[in-house]
């Protein structure tokens, strides 16, 4: 009897070591996982922030080219009073 039980105490460790290690193993895959996605996700954000800031600078500019249309369009009319 007491080697049943010898048998079962090492067979009990030998599977909890493999338990541990299979856990260890996941967990690092599922932590290189992460990191890719956090990677990828990281590079969109940059990529939008660009985009952003890109779209910024013309949403600072339409107004100026606006008023330059507007001092245009007046010349226009101005010289088409003195002609006419």
């Amino acid at each position: 009897m007491t080697e049943g039980i010898i048998v079962a105490i090492i067979s009990g460790v030998v599977t909890l070591a493999g338990v541990i290690l299979s856990n260890m193993a996941a967990g690092r895959k599922t932590q290189s996982q992460i990191e890719i996605a956090q990677a990828v996700t990281d590079t969109k954000i940059d990529e939008l922030t660009r985009e952003v800031r890109e779209h910024n600078n013309f949403a600072k500019r339409i107004p100026v080219v606006e008023e330059q249309i507007k001092v245009i369009n007046h010349r226009i009319s101005d010289l088409e009073q003195k002609q006419n």
